[in-house]
């Protein structure tokens, strides 16, 4: 993939910079981990997101799991699709599946993130 604009956060979910506002979804390696994903809860439009806390949890056939926020922001987007759709999920983590799209509270937040590199030491 190699794409510069994805940062990614140590619990497993992406960050992609567009300007002040950005896209959130979980990364290759995590739909992996979890498994066939059944059900996924998300924040509604509007509601504000802090970064390290849950915004929601995703539920696999195996295990359910909190979604930790990589960035401090305010949803503007859910992915509904991905909501009545989770297996899209699991096809296309770092596009279609996306889950969120934020306007950033704080972008400094950015500079905590990791590179895609980093991101795969860690995954390992």
């Amino acid at each position: 993939m190699g794409d510069e604009s994805y940062k990614f956060h140590k619990e497993h979910l992406w960050f992609k910079a567009e300007g002040d506002t950005g896209m959130i979804g979980i990364t290759d390696y995590a739909q992996q981990q979890l498994g066939d994903i059944v059900y996924v809860d998300l924040p509604d439009e509007g509601d504000e997101i802090k970064k390290d806390e849950s915004l929601g949890e995703v539920e696999s056939a195996k295990t359910l799991s909190d979604l930790i926020a990589p960035v401090s922001g305010e949803v503007i987007e859910v992915n509904n699709n991905a909501v009545d759709d989770p297996s899209i999920i699991n096809k296309d983590p770092m596009g279609e599946g996306w889950l969120l799209k934020v306007k950033l509270s704080n972008p400094s937040e950015l500079d905590d993130l990791l590179s895609e590199e980093d991101y795969k030491k860690l995954a390992k």
